[in-house]
């Protein structure tokens, strides 16, 4: 099937261009008329949180459930001042004005506990309609910061992670200006360079849009769309790159251009179906947590690479049909203007505005090229040398002479690595890690600072009452009071406030806020709320009728945590399992498959220990902008689906080739270094491209995206140097013969599944018109 869709491709490329323009014209053209609904909020199924959230829409009308945000401020003379609250109050009747959002302000009745001990600090308790998204609180934000009073004496910070900044990201053009210079450089042509480029494009446009699409059907963070091009831009460029690669071999063989693509559709086209469908399964695989957050970000990375992986294996023929032998040729005009859009991508990626002008130069080189003699002349190309005299040959050589020296160096270097996870603490950092010249961080610090850190993440109890002892539930309450303010870690106890104020004797429900002397991100505070839970409400109501829980954001935090924690063994264990059959079936060896497991097992190992290195412990994280905090509980379990699949697509093109060069000369240590010599410049080019497209993510406000960006651009430099270039080569010099083994009764029970196929014969002429 994939031969003929790949071949009806290559003969119709106007039609499948016209084809893949028009649906991205359609899928967007739908955004616009429905526009995306992103929702960053998370539950945890059956918890104490959750329970407690019920309560509050049931009987405070969903307060302290929802999103919210803070107008904080200090004034030197203090915030009772009558110019400071003139100011103040009229622009919090100027934010009130927005028909979703409500403001508390620190002068009346509600607020009266919103201004410090020392009368220099106060802020507005803000609330938006949960209707409104992230674009549009952040929006928000923004604005209110601008009309924010200039007085002297008199600072104003806009708080909140819902009212936070929050940019498009750019920084995938830093990873495109840098796949142009490497393309180019790997093949010596600027077409070959464009192609891979074009593809990956296509197929994150696609899926970005339909991501925005659906996310009006499904639960879905803001960022799902910065991680989905993140991933598609990498993966699209890696699957169109094996395919031009495979189609440039064939002419280089004389093959007829039909048939070279042909044939690399039948050999790395189905290598990246089967490694573009790994990924894919993996990611979907997530959706058996059963939560709505994690299953939202799963189907928006699966569509994206899903996407990217269509485009390769039906535009990319079509490209390639209007490219034909001209793929290998390259003249100075274009290598001169891929070099100006290189430059061009990179300023837009780094807001230099100068380099920008990259663009119209570009255009204006390629033009003058064409009157211009010496930018017509071909780019000379220097003969490929033999395969012996690669420097990938020679490395596999000098591995497979020194197995131990090569097996036991790169398994110490990963574990070394590896071994911050040790320390692994999963949870979800507070806004104390924005970027510290963002209003948010601002706002965060001020109110520490007038209130204490535990203000930040304050602790709010609902109590509901039982109906059978109205008298032992007023008692259970009081009781469960004094124990939260005896509580050590607990520095202010604010409440009971009743759902009925008419009646509050008779009230069906109390909320109470309990303010811990820790911040949100704190272990401290995690621990509080466990002790909490397990022993001083159960006791302080222990009688009574009184049905209390422990939520809001905080606690609820801990308990997606937690719930993420039970279930990411088992998710790894069913990723680690799909991993060896697959490649069991594939490649009919049992010993490869456990290799594979292993070394997939040590490369995530050293990526994760890498990151919390960074990201916990605060190693480097000046250089990033971030402080030290928890992990959050996904990121481990979407990093190693994505490493998962990215480590196969390598793990499938060496093996493959090896496995190709055994079946033909029958020699175990030479097809190792024949299918590395044959493979690893593809490999390092992809790789390449994939760590910088990765790492540029870094450079984004988000430390979610700068968690993802940094993990998996480790992984994937640690996969492709010290998996590929050295434990590979030296485990299979070790079980030489071994590596192919497979009992009889496991073989005639196996499916037989080829990702190389065999090579077709010359294709009947194309239909007259077409290319």
């Amino acid at each position: 099937m994939l031969n003929r869709l790949g071949a009806w491709s290559y003969r119709r490329p106007r039609t499948v261009v016209a084809a893949w323009v028009a649906f991205v014209v359609l899928v967007f053209a739908g955004v616009g008329v429905v526009g995306p609904a992103f929702d960053a909020r998370f539950e945890a199924p059956e918890s104490g949180s959750r329970r407690g959230f019920e309560a509050l829409d049931e009987h405070f009308g969903g307060v302290g459930s929802g999103q919210s945000g803070t107008i904080v401020f200090r004034a030197e003379g203090g915030v009772d001042d009558p110019a400071v609250r003139a100011a103040m109050e009229a622009m919090f009747a100027e934010v009130a004005s927005h028909e979703d959002v409500q403001v508390t302000s620190p002068w009346s009745p509600e607020g009266a506990r919103q201004i410090s001990a020392d009368g220099r600090i106060a802020y507005a308790a803000v609330s938006l309609a949960d209707n409104l998204d992230f674009t549009e609180t952040s929006r928000l934000g923004a604005e209110w910061a601008e009309i924010a009073p200039d007085l002297p004496g008199l600072r104003v910070e806009v708080g909140g992670a819902a009212l936070g900044p929050f940019e498009p990201p750019q920084s995938e053009f830093i990873g495109l200006a840098f796949a142009v210079v490497v393309l180019i450089v790997s093949f010596g042509s600027v077409l070959a360079m464009g192609l891979p480029i074009a593809v990956a494009v296509a197929g994150v446009g696609v899926g970005v849009g339909l991501i925005m699409l659906v996310s009006n059907l499904t639960t879905m963070p803001d960022f799902t769309t910065t991680l989905a091009a993140m991933i598609g831009l990498g993966v699209g460029i890696d699957y169109a790159l094996f395919i031009v690669t495979r189609y440039r071999e064939g002419l280089h063989a004389d093959e007829a251009p039909e048939r070279a693509a042909a044939n690399a559709m039948r050999t790395a086209g189905r290598a990246v179906i089967f490694a573009g469908l790994t990924v894919v399964i993996s990611l979907l695989g997530m959706v058996l947590i059963g939560l709505a957050f994690v299953t939202g970000l799963a189907i928006g990375a699966a569509l994206t690479v899903a996407f990217t992986m269509l485009a390769s294996v039906t535009l990319l023929p079509a490209l390639i049909a209007f490219a034909r032998e001209r793929i290998e040729v390259t003249r100075w005009r274009g290598l001169a203007a891929a070099g100006l859009v290189a430059v061009a991508l990179l300023g837009i990626g780094l807001g230099l505005r100068p380099l920008l002008l990259g663009a119209p130069l570009a255009l204006l080189v390629f033009l003058a090229g064409y009157a211009v003699p010496p930018l017509r002349r071909v780019v000379p190309r220097r003969p490929a040398p033999p395969l012996e005299r690669t420097l990938a040959f020679r490395w596999s050589r000098a591995v497979q002479a020194h197995p131990w020296l090569g097996l036991l160096a790169g398994t110490a270097l990963l574990v070394a690595m590896a071994l911050p996870l040790l320390s692994l603490r999963l949870g979800f950092s507070d806004e104390s890690n924005y970027p510290e010249e963002t209003s948010t961080w601002r706002a965060y610090q001020l109110l520490a600072e007038g209130f204490g850190p535990g203000f930040n993440g304050p602790l709010t109890v609902t109590a509901e009452a039982g109906g059978a002892d109205p008298e032992g539930d007023r008692a259970a309450l009081e009781r469960l009071m004094a124990a939260l303010g005896a509580q050590e870690g607990v520095v202010a106890v604010l409440g009971p406030q009743p759902s009925d104020p008419a009646d509050p004797a008779n009230s069906p429900a109390w909320v109470i806020q309990a303010v811990p002397a820790t911040g949100p991100q704190d272990e401290a505070t995690s621990a509080l709320v466990e002790r909490l839970r397990a022993g001083v409400v159960p006791a302080a109501v222990a009688g009574s009728g009184l049905d209390v829980n422990v939520t809001g954001t905080v606690a609820v935090n801990i308990d997606f945590t937690d719930y993420l924690a039970q279930r990411i063994p088992w998710f790894f264990g069913a990723v680690l399992a799909l991993s060896f059959l697959l490649l069991l079936v594939v490649f009919r060896s049992v010993l490869v498959p456990i290799k594979a497991v292993i070394m997939n097992l040590l490369s995530i190992a050293a990526a994760y220990g890498i990151v919390i290195a960074v990201f916990q412990w605060g190693w480097f994280g000046a250089l990033l902008g971030i402080g030290p905090g928890p992990i959050e509980p996904f990121i481990p379990m979407m990093m190693f689906a994505i490493v998962f699949g990215l480590s196969m697509d390598y793990e499938v093109f060496l093996l493959s080739r090896v496995r190709e060069e055994y079946d033909r000369g029958g020699d175990a240590v030479r097809s190792v270094a024949d299918g590395l010599a044959m493979t690893a410049r593809v490999i390092t080019a992809a790789a390449a491209i994939m760590v910088v497209v990765f790492g540029s993510f870094v450079f984004e406000d988000g430390r979610v995206i700068k968690v993802f960006g940094l993990g998996l651009a480790v992984a994937v430099l640690l996969d492709a140097t010290i998996v590929r270039l050295l434990l590979v080569p030296a485990v299979m010099a070790l079980l030489g013969e071994r590596n192919w083994w497979l009992p009889s009764w496991l073989d005639r029970s196996l499916p037989r599944l080829a990702i190389e196929g065999e090579t077709l014969p010359e294709p009947a002429p194309a239909a007259d018109g077409q290319v």
